[in-house]
């Protein structure tokens, strides 16, 4: 048997053994719930208007919100349930990044708060912090170089 027909043996063999996934009903899930998730963070920012307040000051409201509450469903671990129900839509960026540091956070408390809180925190949010950050060096920097060479260019 030559390589090609064993690999197209294992391929097939892997596709028959691989359950499918309901791609649809995944989407249809992690829309509907990441629909929710902004929802809420708009009624938030909709009452904050209301009561007077400007539009920077109810944007942080709304931020602290979803954190908090993200946080919370995290340490009732709720945040899971929902994580395994909506699958990426409630990974919206601001209160997945909470479940991220509060889930390694409570898993490593039983080592300490210095060697297991405070050291294991960022264990999953930290690569995206750090590739993050670089990343908008890297862009203020190249947009430090052309924005200078075209007020030298006036």
């Amino acid at each position: 048997m030559n390589p090609i027909e064993s690999k197209e043996i294992y391929k097939k063999y892997v596709d028959k053994k691989t359950p499918n996934s309901p791609i649809v009903k995944n989407c249809i899930k992690a829309f509907l719930v990441g629909g929710l998730i902004c929802t809420i963070g708009q009624i938030i920012l909709n009452i904050c208007k209301e009561r007077g307040l400007d539009a920077q000051i109810s944007g942080t409201i709304v931020s602290i919100l979803l954190i908090g509450l993200s946080a919370f469903l995290t340490g009732l671990n709720l945040f899971n349930k929902i994580g395994k129900f909506a699958g990426a839509g409630s990974l919206i960026p601001i209160t997945g990044f909470a479940n991220s540091i509060v889930s390694p956070a409570m898993e490593y408390k039983s080592e300490g708060y210095v060697m297991g809180v405070g050291g294991k925190m960022f264990t999953v949010a930290g690569p995206v912090l750090v590739f993050g950050i670089s990343a908008s060096v890297i862009v203020g920097i190249i947009y430090l170089i052309f924005n200078a060479q075209s007020i030298t260019l006036i």
